[in-house]
């Protein structure tokens, strides 16, 4: 155990260095989700805040905050395909290293690479006005939700990035996210969609974790949307999780 732990943390060290020095991994975990919480509190807040409700900052930040998150993760994707296709992952394969280290490695650096992420929005986002009503429980909670949802969404990211179309995993996964954009409660309420949309707004990963960081933020209701979000983490972990250790081991032996 104690040498999964140390190799484990090593190659996290290495992973976090070398994203350092990588443009893509840089710009859409820290660049990219900061201009998008600019354009939105500068463009979109005064017409919504005409809706009533929060201020607009209270969805924003933690909206742009998770899908930062997981939108940065396929850049990590991307990297993964070019370690695989360079042979680097063989070479660990055939070191003396534990089989785990790796993945194990790759979701702790993930993890990381979520918290910076999230302190560096939510730090533009107090400069925009955005305050912490629930005091430090709601400055830890926020900073936490986005590792939880990346927790369950590195197996998938992994998944896709060691296989033979691991090219593509900015492509694949961007639709995606850029669609959770628009349709979760960070947005807009949920009672502003269409009513037969409003269960699959509310329920998707995106806004369960938003409506948790938004709970921290004002000191309202956690539980049930925490839980919601923790169940979505564990749900991607168990389905997507045996699909990336079988495509990680079929890639580092082929």
């Amino acid at each position: 155990m104690t040498t999964l732990i140390d190799q484990s943390l090593a190659e996290t060290g290495r992973l976090v260095r070398r994203w350092s020095r990588q443009h893509e991994v840089l710009t859409s975990t820290l660049v990219l989700p900061v201009l998008l919480l600019l354009m939105f509190q500068l463009v979109l807040s005064r017409t919504l805040e005409m809706g009533g409700g929060d201020e607009p900052i209270y969805g924003f930040v933690p909206m742009i905050a998770v899908a930062g998150t997981m939108y940065g993760a396929m850049g990590t994707g991307q990297s993964l395909f070019g370690e695989r296709e360079s042979g680097l992952l063989r070479r660990f394969w055939v070191l003396p290293i534990h089989r785990s280290a790796g993945l194990v490695g790759r979701l702790l650096a993930e993890c990381l690479r979520a918290l910076a992420a999230t302190i560096v929005v939510v730090l533009v986002g107090v400069l925009l006005g955005l305050r912490f009503e629930a005091g430090l429980l709601g400055v830890l909670g926020v900073l936490a939700v986005p590792v939880i949802v990346i927790i369950g969404f590195t197996p998938l990211v992994v998944m896709v990035g060691v296989s033979k179309i691991g090219g593509q995993v900015v492509q694949i996964f961007a639709i995606v996210v850029l669609v959770g954009m628009f349709f979760n409660s960070g947005f807009v309420a949920v009672d502003n969609y269409p009513g037969w949309l409003q269960p699959i707004v509310r329920y998707q990963p995106m806004s369960t974790a938003i409506d948790t960081m938004r709970a921290f933020l004002l000191g309202g209701p956690i539980t049930t949307p925490l839980l919601q979000t923790i169940a979505w983490s564990l749900a991607g972990l168990a389905i997507f999780g045996g699909l990336a250790i079988r495509g990680y081991r079929k890639a580092v032996q082929s």
